[in-house]
């Protein structure tokens, strides 16, 4: 990707999580905070640890991992969006968390200093960046010697559930160029080409629980697939919404909610020692 695409893919990113900082993972469906402790109990930070999350959002692994490093360690968090940082400063004060810092800063190239990080977390993060292999190579930089890297993905990286509400209302792509997100060995390949040892991944499903449609509008709205709803016309978001009660009505349960298992998948590395 040249260097102009790269930077206008940057700035609409940030564009759309700074409209979405406020209500990000809030409105009632949880979703990047179970995936974001899921990952990391996974690296199994320690007390007195130097921990970092990249593109913390609202603090979804940054919070869990300063209470597992404890007011010893440090967690630091960055993120490209104005909004999400300001927000998750101030959420990280309240919740008295000294031993957390947060900066803007992007994800895909981070100005911190090299070898000053026990372990880090990128959590539902490396799939927007215009160059994840370099991105890798990048953070690997930043771990100390056998440091720990964890990555969350989707195992079905297209998340057909969401992308089908969707897919009659924008453009027809040609083809879809295969990506490395869409299995297991594909990441787990990427991650080694950035230099990484000690690859492996893990899934689990994610219960993920829709009061009603009004529950899954909002929660649509709320993270980056509010610019998939930019991309249509206001005019057909009413026949979005018809597509989606079509659509979500094959995971009605017994007590009128919507139930969709979201496989996770969870992606851990070490930099060699």
């Amino acid at each position: 990707m040249g260097v102009a695409r790269a930077s206008e893919r940057r700035a609409r990113t940030a564009a759309v999580f700074d409209r979405v900082s406020d209500v990000y993972d809030s409105v009632g469906v949880p979703w990047f905070t179970p995936i974001a402790e899921r990952l990391v109990g996974e690296l199994r930070p320690r007390p007195g640890e130097r921990a970092l999350d990249l593109g913390c959002g609202r603090g979804a692994a940054l919070f869990a991992l300063a209470e597992a490093v404890g007011p010893g360690g440090r967690a630091t968090g960055i993120d490209l969006a104005a909004g999400m940082v300001e927000a998750t400063r101030a959420e990280a004060r309240a919740r008295g968390l000294e031993q957390t810092d947060v900066a803007l800063m992007d994800a895909a190239a981070p100005e911190l200093p090299h070898g000053a990080y026990d372990v880090a977390a990128a959590s539902f993060v490396i799939f927007f960046l215009p160059g994840p292999l370099a991105a890798l190579r990048a953070w690997r930089e930043l771990l100390v010697p056998g440091g720990r890297l964890g990555l969350s993905t989707f195992q079905d990286h297209a998340s057909g559930w969401l992308d089908e509400v969707f897919q009659d209302f924008l453009p027809a792509s040609p083809f879809r160029a295969a990506s490395p997100f869409d299995t297991d060995e594909g990441v787990e390949r990427l991650v080694r080409a950035a230099g990484y040892d000690a690859v492996r991944s893990t899934t689990f499903t994610l219960d993920v629980v829709f009061r009603d449609l009004a529950q899954w509008r909002a929660w649509s709205w709320s993270h980056g697939q509010r610019a998939t709803w930019e991309r249509i016309p206001e005019r057909r978001h009413p026949e979005v919404l018809t597509a989606a009660a079509r659509h979500l009505e094959g995971f009605r349960s017994a007590d009128g909610t919507y139930r969709i298992g979201q496989p996770i998948r969870l992606t851990l590395a070490e930099r060699p020692s």
